[in-house]
């Protein structure tokens, strides 16, 4: 998931094709629909992103009661109206009345917490939960911003990667090399710098048994001169997300395929090439393009057939965009990294989005 940031923006606002009532108001390379005359372009407005979660009060200013997603219906989704996809609400909430928000727009100040709006965690599965222990060794996972909400993480021409972006479970294993101790957690715990204690039943932990992932990260380990080594694979099949691959999570074909390498070496953790240094030790996620970056580009990729079981299945999640080069962006002022989602995947029925 990326981080969560509502923000005043400046607007570039677009007719909508197919409605004389309605607009288009883009932020980034998001577009959300608007009224008509609401927004001009070059006007400063509030956005409120996807997976955001509303208090009552401000759903009922919007005009907007029943019509938001989850059981509550109380989280922004994106949905298509009128044949366009509009991702995240463009407002001017009451509550930011006499607010700069052009001011706000230059300093990126983030209204979230003013305005009540949380970020949506999806629920855990029993498969997916278990006993949790403290892991200050545990190397975490960073949130992946979205390349439409930043488009200027890359530069036009830069050359790139494109890995197909799997929709299941975020799986972290460090192994530390003194003492050769092996953590393992989900994303979410380990954002807590916690790590799941060892169990047969546990989805993460099945996963990286059955594939031999501790005994890859230990090679690796050796091979690097490594204090700690850190494998990052995504972990999908029934019973994981909605999307399957042609994988059994309940079953002894559960999935699993890396998407991510970092080592500790000499006190520092750098972030590397996993098909340079695990292509035929473990399963990786599918390349999909290397080239130079053109977001046109990216965002047809992004779209399509799934290419992980081999039968196009399902439609794909969508692409996550690196640097040939691994960079620090000042964008985000962290790795240069980023994800584009595809729109078939972000409107289709009954998906499912563990953490």
């Amino acid at each position: 998931m990326s981080t969560l940031r509502v923000t005043a923006e400046v607007l570039a606002v677009h007719e909508h094709p197919n409605a004389d009532a309605l607009e288009l108001a883009q932020v980034g390379l998001y577009r959300a629909v608007v009224a008509k005359g609401a927004f001009r372009s070059g006007e400063v407005a509030v956005y409120i992103p996807e997976q955001a979660v509303l208090p009552d009060e401000l759903i009922e200013e919007l005009g907007l009661t029943g019509r938001l997603a989850g059981a509550a219906a109380n989280r922004v989704r994106a949905v298509r109206l009128r044949g366009e996809l509009s991702q995240g609400i463009v407002c001017r909430p009451k509550a930011l009345d006499g607010v700069d928000l052009t001011a706000a727009a230059v300093e990126g100040t983030d209204f979230a917490g003013r305005l009540g709006i949380t970020k949506w965690v999806p629920p855990i599965p029993p498969t997916m939960n278990g006993e949790a222990e403290p892991a200050s060794e545990l190397l975490p996972w960073v949130d992946i911003e979205n390349i439409q909400r930043y488009p200027d993480i890359f530069t036009p021409g830069e050359p790139v990667v494109l890995t197909e972006k799997l929709h299941g479970s975020a799986c972290l294993l460090t192994y530390a090399a003194d003492g050769g101790r092996v953590y393992v957690s989900s994303k979410g715990f380990g954002a807590k710098s916690l790590a799941l204690r060892e169990d047969p039943r546990n989805l993460y932990w099945r996963a990286v048994t059955a594939h031999g992932v501790p005994e890859a990260a230990a090679r690796l380990a050796e091979r690097l001169g490594a204090r700690r080594v850190g494998v990052f694979g995504e972990v999908y099949g029934a019973g994981v997300q909605d999307l399957t691959y042609g994988a059994d999570g309940r079953r002894e074909t559960l999935g699993y395929a890396v998407f991510d390498v970092c080592a500790e070496i000499d006190g520092s953790v750098r972030w590397l090439d996993a098909a340079a240094l695990l292509e035929g030790e473990l399963p990786l996620v599918p390349r999909l393009f290397s080239g130079p970056y053109d977001i046109e580009r990216v965002l047809s990729v992004a779209s399509g057939r799934e290419t992980v079981s081999g039968r196009e299945l399902h439609l794909r999640e969508g692409v996550v965009i690196r640097p040939a080069t691994e960079r620090h962006s000042p964008v985000t002022g962290g790795r240069a990294i980023a994800k584009a989602v595809s729109p078939a995947y972000l409107t289709r029925k009954g998906g499912t989005e563990y953490e």
